[in-house]
């Protein structure tokens, strides 16, 4: 269908929606259903699952955020990471509209685990656009735990969990079907999107399958359009369950994300003047699930998973640079780099066997096993045209070379973990205790790797250059790392509480820190087998209130590491295969050369002033040192915070304006860039639910940045030149339900 008549019906539903007299917000909630909230604050009664056990967010002794399906709704949201940015202490990154990333508290992803549905991500460190790899249509809710809880997940944790959980269907006591179609467009990259779903289910089983397709031109900015920002993606998932007995529960999940012409207008892994496409990224996960409750009266779940996962990222840059060297002899020689192909295959398989104790009425115990594994698999293919040129610049003769090689020789990590969390309510329940440890055994193993596999010199094949050299020996690791935390909640009253959490965490170098050798034409990038793991010790201590009118949260924390794992210059020692000579290379080495030191403050506070209208505010600081080297850290994000209100009519539907503005930051590391401060203005509105005979409509629309004010968000100037982010944007959005 084209584009523009899908837009227009999309139009006149939505005026339709905005001129129709009769309204409820009171309507049954089905599938994809947002209907106008009972309570205008949030209280804290969203369910979470993160702490491996189901828990009221205000029952748990953590900095913890939940953004639902109704923010991204109401929001212009293309990826994850737009509308987590909205919580206090989460920063977003981003190359262009699609690769997004999010800092937590001063840490990057390398220091988060990223889960969806329970089931962790693992992909490249540089550019690795993980929460860009799932359609927001299909989020049911985003848990965010701010702060180290490795005694949960293993390896990664130090800065927080992201957990993605997805729509899933539901059991019921008839045979049902519903479903929805969710249509939209934004004004500043020309996007198109649609995505549709269908549910049904009885008393024994039920399932979820829904599709997405998604277009982006170039992003326009108040400075003019963001080069190679456009993308495509399209998106399947689905979901099934079964009830065999009573008590016993299958579950089986398949998702597949998928993006073409992405483009990634940035990213400190390129140089300056190259162009670098995502030409095809995409990601597939399998899962599947057997949990059997009410066993004894203490073995209240025993639950087992499976997941294998598959993200391919292929990229093809153009250097677009040009050396020339002029020889003894006099003639030039011009070397000109045509196109870098590199591509990475990553392969994650997991296992997880979890039991639930109910020891007594007030302490419940958890015990499992956590196993999973990475393999990767890497290529670089280098297309190069070498001419020779007379002094006077006559083209004497063209030379075409394609280089193989292998950036990162096939390598894989494990690791095996043994958790538990044991969880006491004291005092008539006023105080709450949850303590947990992790022990785990991580291995890697790896293939020999080579500076060059084959040379092709105008159409004749090399498989032995003479100038390949070893990167890295064929080698096998084994290492022991634990964690632990505890938290404590009391309740002073029933609206009021503390918390206080401390945590000892690790992370184990990655595959990339420990094998790659990058050469894209900038500077040689290059792992270190001798890496020891990073280890941190985090403490939190949180203040908040849940009272109908009025909610807060307010957190100061501190998180220190040691052996933090960086880029520091040295050298590449290397041997060449054809006669072990030995030479050396100037390089960036991931060194275990700092200790950091991170410590700030993040409050949220939403106040309902008078009737149906609501105050909501939000800010965060972070500051983070190089203890080692005394210096800053880099990519820091300055003083942020939001403020705005929020009116629900409930004939109609809502309106919220919202003013975003950051400090400078100008304590940055060496070589980083300062940014300015700014301040933007949003605009979002949503209808309430109607009904049009069997199906219902609900409609979305707002402006963001709506001074189309020109700024840098200090997280993205990894972009170089093209660091202003997008300007105006209109967006609106349907979503229809029968």
């Amino acid at each position: 269908m084209n584009k523009f008549y899908t837009f227009a019906v999309f139009l006149s539903a939505f005026f339709i929606t905005a001129a129709h007299g009769q309204f409820s917000s009171s309507s049954i909630i089905v599938e994809d259903t947002i209907s106008l909230e009972e309570r205008l604050i949030e209280l804290g009664e969203v369910r979470v699952s993160s702490l491996r056990v189901n828990r009221k967010v205000r029952e748990v002794p953590v900095s913890m955020t939940v953004v639902n399906a109704h923010q991204y709704q109401c929001q212009s949201a293309m990826t994850l990471s737009n509308v987590l940015a909205s919580e206090p202490c989460i920063a977003m990154g981003s190359d262009g509209a699609w690769a997004t990333n999010i800092h937590i508290r001063g840490l990057n992803e390398n220091r988060l685990v990223t889960l969806i549905d329970g089931h962790r991500v693992e992909t490249a460190n540089d550019l690795t656009a993980s929460f860009s790899m799932i359609d927001v249509n299909d989020v049911e809710r985003v848990e965010v735990i701010k702060g180290a809880q490795s005694s949960l997940y293993g390896t990664g944790a130090m800065g927080g969990i992201v957990n993605i959980i997805t729509k899933d269907g539901s059991f019921a006591e008839k045979q049902y079907l519903s479903g929805n179609v969710i249509t939209g467009y934004a004004s500043a990259s020309d996007n198109y999107s649609g995505h549709a779903a269908l549910t049904g289910g009885s008393e024994k089983w039920y399932f979820r399958a829904s599709g997405a397709y998604n277009h982006s031109d170039d992003i326009r900015t108040p400075e003019g359009d963001m080069p190679n920002s456009r993308f495509t993606t399209n998106n399947i998932s689905f979901k099934a369950g079964i009830r065999p007995r009573s008590n016993h529960l299958f579950k089986l999940q398949y998702q597949r994300n998928w993006g073409t012409n992405v483009g990634i207008p940035g990213g400190d892994a390129f140089p300056g003047p190259a162009k670098a496409t995502y030409t095809d990224i995409g990601r597939h996960l399998l899962s599947a699930g057997y949990e059997i409750t009410g066993i004894t009266d203490k073995l209240t779940s025993l639950r087992f998973n499976y997941f294998t996962q598959y993200i391919l990222r292929e990229v093809a840059m153009q250097p677009n640079t040009v050396t020339q060297v002029t020889l003894a002899n006099g003639n030039i020689q011009r070397t000109t780099p045509v196109l870098v192909s590199p591509t990475g295959n990553h392969l994650t398989n997991g296992t997880q066997l979890q039991s639930t104790w109910q020891l007594s009425g007030s302490n419940t115990f958890i015990a499992g096993v956590d196993v999973w594994a990475r393999r990767l698999t890497t290529e670089r293919i280098k297309e190069i045209t070498v001419e020779l040129l007379s002094p006077a610049e006559e083209l004497l003769k063209t030379n075409t070379i394609v280089r193989g090689e292998t950036p990162i020789p096939e390598s894989l990590f494990g690791s095996a973990g043994l958790f538990f969390q044991d969880e006491a309510r004291l005092l008539n329940d006023k105080l709450t205790l949850m303590a947990g440890g992790r022990f785990d055994g991580v291995w890697v193993k790896n293939e020999p790797g080579y500076d060059v596999d084959y040379l092709i010199t105008n159409g004749t094949f090399n498989d032995s250059p003479a100038t390949r050299r070893t990167t890295f020996e064929k080698g096998h690791q084994q290492s022991v790392s634990w964690s632990a935390n505890t938290g404590l909640l009391y309740r002073f009253n029933k609206n009021t509480d503390v918390s206080l959490n401390l945590a000892r965490s690790f992370r184990a170098p990655s595959l990339e820190e420990l094998f790659k050798y990058i050469d894209l034409g900038n500077y040689v990038r290059l792992g270190n087998t001798d890496l020891e793991p990073e280890s941190g010790y985090g403490a939190d201590l949180g203040f908040r209130v849940w009272s109908k009118k009025f909610m807060m949260q307010a957190s100061v924390f501190a998180n220190h590491l040691n052996n933090m794992i960086v880029e520091a210059p040295g050298e590449f020692i290397y041997s060449l295969t054809s006669d072990n000579t030995t030479d050396t290379l100037p390089a960036f080495v991931n060194s275990n050369v700092s200790k950091a030191l991170l410590y700030g403050t993040d409050f949220k506070l939403q106040y309902n002033a008078i009737g149906n209208l609501v105050l909501f505010c939000s800010g965060s600081y972070v500051r983070g040192k190089d203890t080692e080297a005394e210096e800053n850290l880099p990519q820091i994000p300055p003083f942020y915070g939001r403020l705005g209100f929020r009116y629900t009519w409930p004939a109609i539907g809502t309106v919220e304006l919202t003013v975003v503005g950051a400090d400078k930051q100008a304590k940055v590391a060496v070589n980083e860039t300062d940014t300015d401060g700014y301040v933007r203005f949003d605009l979002s509105l949503n209808t309430v639910r109607f009904n049009l005979g069997n199906i219902k409509l609900q409609g979305f629309a707002g402006i963001d940045n709506i001074t189309d004010v020109s700024y840098t968000n200090h997280l993205s100037t990894n972009r170089g030149s093209i660091s202003i982010e997008p300007g105006r944007n209109v967006y609106l959005r349907m979503n229809l339900l029968f």
